[in-house]
């Protein structure tokens, strides 16, 4: 989970060291660290693990976690790269700056209505005017995005060195979502380079990746990655993709693989004007963190189905690969009835975790009653849509507990930090 507390360059903060703390108070078997950016670019209050300015305070997270949770919670970190996506527009910025036709065409459209300018523009440019324009793996055109093959297993597996050197204990691959190597797997992927179309082609700059970023690490530490179960989208990947994708990696040696679902790019909302577009408005996103307004079976394991087709793959193919499970699971009974069926190894708690920091650890000392349920609201949600630190709902409106002046603020006083 993305808390936005790191700083504008992407260095550990107090905030970023006192979030896992508290979630290794709880003594979980592992916690991974959000999304790290393997780019030296500017990239906002994200972590970055992109230059060896970064090891210190990447070495200082992992010394917090290890201390708060009496050594019994492994850190493992995800690694992220992302391609540029600029905010929505105004229609004077667009016509002004952005457009690359004729200037006398500009001029015209400029003062157009909205029907005009959407039968006069081409498919991409009424998207960057409409959403803001987001670069994708298919824009061969462009020299870096040409390039990324030939780019990224070195970036993946610097930024690995450098949180090897930091203590980590595993490093996990993002794979998954809106971003650079999920568009790679995607059946959207139309490059020609021999990096897109078919499944065989669509996967090499992944296994590329592991390989260079395991031949950095070693066995060390335990490498895997995440990807997802059902991409959701309108000629996307679907679960029978997933299932193939997961016996290569497996057959590659992965550690393990952690099935996600949805949150695309391709069906998000439009944004305002000042904004950029955000891959979980749509229904796409609605599948990533579904809330109690889903429709049936509801939030809770909604994504279950799919992970056990990937783990029935992976058992066919004689492996034996541990497969992760994600999705809405909010209980002890939810987490053991996956593992009993079989359908996945390890199980993942994000927003419950949230709730209650502490209830893997209740449940394990028998007070399961004591857990502080995730609503599935999504409070959490949309203060990450809006780039504000992430806090839970379940945390600011207790209360009581709310005026508890022990516990850090955020900036404007009305939310806690942690519970």
């Amino acid at each position: 989970m993305v808390p936005w507390r790191a700083t504008d360059d992407g260095f550990v903060t107090p905030g970023v060291l006192g979030w896992y703390e508290r979630f290794a108070r709880g003594e979980p078997g592992v916690i991974v660290v959000e999304a790290t950016g393997i780019r030296d670019i500017p990239s906002g209050p994200l972590l970055r693990a992109g230059h060896d300015r970064y090891i210190e305070g990447l070495t200082r997270l992992v010394e917090t976690v290890k201390a708060a949770s009496g050594g019994r919670t492994r850190l493992f970190i995800q690694l992220i790269d992302f391609l540029s996506i600029k905010r929505r527009p105004t229609k004077e910025a667009f016509f002004g700056r952005f457009f690359k036709g004729p200037r006398e065409v500009a001029e015209r459209l400029l003062s157009a209505d909205e029907e005009t300018i959407a039968k006069t523009l081409s498919p991409r440019d009424l998207e960057a005017y409409r959403f803001g324009l987001r670069e994708r793996v298919t824009d061969t055109h462009l020299p870096h995005i040409a390039e990324l093959p030939r780019v990224l297993p070195g970036l993946f597996a610097a930024a690995a060195r450098r949180c090897m050197q930091a203590g980590f204990d595993g490093v996990e691959l993002h794979f998954a979502h809106a971003y650079t190597m999920a568009s790679f797997l995607s059946a959207l992927n139309t490059r020609d380079d021999g990096y897109g179309g078919p499944r065989e082609n669509r996967v090499k700059l992944p296994l590329e990746v592991y390989r260079a970023v395991r031949a950095e690490l070693g066995s060390r530490l335990a490498l895997g990655c995440r990807f997802l179960a059902d991409e959701i989208i309108e000629g996307g990947n679907r679960s029978n993709d997933a299932a193939w994708f997961g016996v290569e990696f497996a057959r590659a040696g992965i550690d393990f693989v952690s099935l996600s679902r949805g949150g695309k790019f391709e069906d998000a909302k439009q944004p305002k004007v000042g904004h950029a577009a955000y891959p979980y408005t749509g229904p796409s996103g609605h599948e990533c963190m579904p809330t109690t307004k889903v429709e049936a079976p509801g939030p809770w394991g909604r994504n279950l189905p799919a992970v056990a087709e990937v783990k029935r793959a992976l058992v066919a193919a004689g492996l034996s690969t541990p497969v992760v499970a994600c999705g809405g699971i909010a209980t002890f009974d939810q987490a053991e009835e996956v593992l009993a069926r079989g359908d996945a190894d390890l199980v993942a708690s994000a927003r419950q975790a949230l709730a209650d920091p502490d209830w893997t650890k209740k449940v394990r000392e028998g007070r399961g009653a004591e857990v502080r349920r995730c609503l599935f609201t999504n409070y959490c949600e949309g203060l990450d849509q809006a780039h504000e630190v992430v806090t839970c709902q379940r945390w600011d409106r207790l209360k009581g507990e709310a005026d508890d002046a022990t516990v850090p603020r955020t900036s404007d006083g009305r939310r806690m930090l942690a519970p």
